[in-house]
């Protein structure tokens, strides 16, 4: 009946991917993936866009699967999504993955398996205390066995040094990691197109409507139960800011507006990185964000089939 196997839903935040994926899903009668690297956490619920009550019966996959706190990485996600995935293919289903994280679903879309790299801790002990600067030159210098590592951070960096030196160290693990190897999943891709200003209106006022349901509350409440200020500053955004307002580092109104505009400039990145999976020859259809739910399902069928 259909051309592909799955259908991935794409689109920066706040442009309504949530309930497209779910209204698709249901005249699929089929399951949803999500593609977000922080809704994987319990308790993480307004920050994160979760939006459940959208989901209603349909069934959802990589949503609340680790306790705030935890620390989740592109390595746990492609292997639990292969899982995922697999799973309902076996059951004759068309996944529907729903994501925000480039990173994460370009890497699942790729068809790349990456392997679970242990720690190296005399590494990490030899580049304990260097700038990022520093690790980023070292890792320029590593032979570059892939283009999928995020590093924005001192321990993301040492993390993706570790990761290479072990690449080099097993070629045969190595291969199943380059994307020159393997094969892209089929995957209808869509995403979600928005014009630049009506997309910082909805990121504007969705974020006033989640602090008005308690997402100030939702961070303290994470806190009180024993998550490290530290470690819902790593998650970023809403986490990062909210924390730091509830610490004391800054008052509300400068929490809000650097927030406010931390999410536009999340915004950007992501449609960013949607026009470089263009370029790295991901074939994107791109379709209203304001289409009924009712034209989008009919629209994306039309695809499937062609």
């Amino acid at each position: 009946m259909f051309n592909v196997d799955s259908v991935t839903i794409m689109g920066p935040t706040a442009s309504g991917k949530t309930s497209k994926a779910v209204a698709l899903a249901r005249a699929l009668k089929s399951e949803i993936i999500s593609g977000d690297s922080r809704q994987v956490y319990t308790g993480m619920d307004l920050g994160t866009g979760k939006d459940l009550d959208e989901y209603g019966e349909i069934p959802y996959h990589l949503i609340d699967v680790l306790p705030a706190g935890d620390k989740y990485d592109l390595h746990r996600y492609v292997s639990d999504f292969q899982h995922v995935y697999s799973h309902l293919i076996e059951r004759g289903l068309t996944p529907v993955i729903c994501g925000g994280s480039g990173l994460y679903v370009e890497t699942v879309l790729s068809g790349v398996r990456l392997p679970d790299v242990p720690e190296n801790k005399e590494l990490r002990e030899s580049l304990r205390g260097m700038n990022l600067k520093e690790l980023t030159d070292i890792l320029s210098r590593t032979k570059k066995l892939h283009n999928i590592t995020d590093v924005d951070t001192c321990q993301r960096a040492i993390r993706a040094i570790e990761i290479q030196r072990y690449y080099i160290e097993h070629p045969d693990e190595a291969a199943a990691a380059d994307r020159q190897d393997v094969s892209p999943l089929n995957s209808l891709i869509v995403a979600l197109d928005i014009a630049r200003d009506e997309r910082r209106e909805r990121i504007s006022s969705r974020l006033r409507s989640r602090l008005a349901n308690g997402m100030v509350e939702e961070v303290k409440k994470l806190m009180d139960s024993g998550v490290a200020p530290d470690n819902l500053i790593y998650y970023g955004l809403e986490y990062k800011f909210l924390t730091l307002y509830l610490i004391g580092q800054m008052d509300y109104d400068e929490m809000v507006g650097r927030l406010e505009i931390a999410i536009h400039q999340f915004a950007k990145r992501q449609m960013t990185w949607l026009r470089g999976m263009e370029r790295r020859g991901f074939n994107i259809h791109w379709l209203p964000y304001n289409m009924s739910d009712i034209d989008f399902v009919d629209s994306v069928v039309s695809l499937m089939q062609a």
